[in-house]
């Protein structure tokens, strides 16, 4: 996916990294970003603690990270959709067979809503919130370091 965006985006630099250890300053953005990304870091704790540290005072941090939805009946709907339908929608067009059963799992071990606000009020951030996106099918985390 790298080498795919590097053809598209010439103007930015592009890096690997590991995000338990970004190769970056202290202070480095005024904003750090992860789009469904971050409910499979190995340490949830220190890839937390690596985005605070890297982030600029009065920085901002989004994170967007899929979700189980919590209304009826959008949540029932969704979760036989999630659990018996994707999986053999993924089986069908993907070469890993067992992709669409992760995700489902994934996302029902993240911490979701308020729970993951806590996580980052434990790493220093403030001003934490969320907003429900999707019919609570994604969620967009904002937090601020002061």
């Amino acid at each position: 996916m790298l080498a795919i965006a590097k053809t598209k985006s010439k103007n930015v630099h592009w890096q690997t990294a590991s995000a338990m250890s970004l190769p970056f300053s202290d202070n480095s953005f005024d904003t750090v970003t992860v789009s469904f990304g971050v409910r499979n870091f190995e340490n949830l704790e220190l890839g937390l603690q690596e985005m605070f540290r890297v982030l600029n005072c009065g920085g901002t941090l989004a994170i967007l990270e899929f979700a189980m939805p919590t209304r009826f009946p959008i949540k029932q709907l969704y979760k036989f959709y999630f659990r018996r339908i994707l999986p053999i929608i993924g089986r069908l067009f993907s070469k890993h067979k067992s992709a669409y059963h992760y995700l489902p799992a994934s996302v029902d071990s993240f911490p979701q809503r308020n729970d993951f606000l806590t996580q980052l009020t434990k790493t220093g951030l403030e001003n934490v919130r969320y907003r429900s996106l999707s019919c609570g099918i994604a969620i967009l985390y904002l937090a601020e370091k002061r």
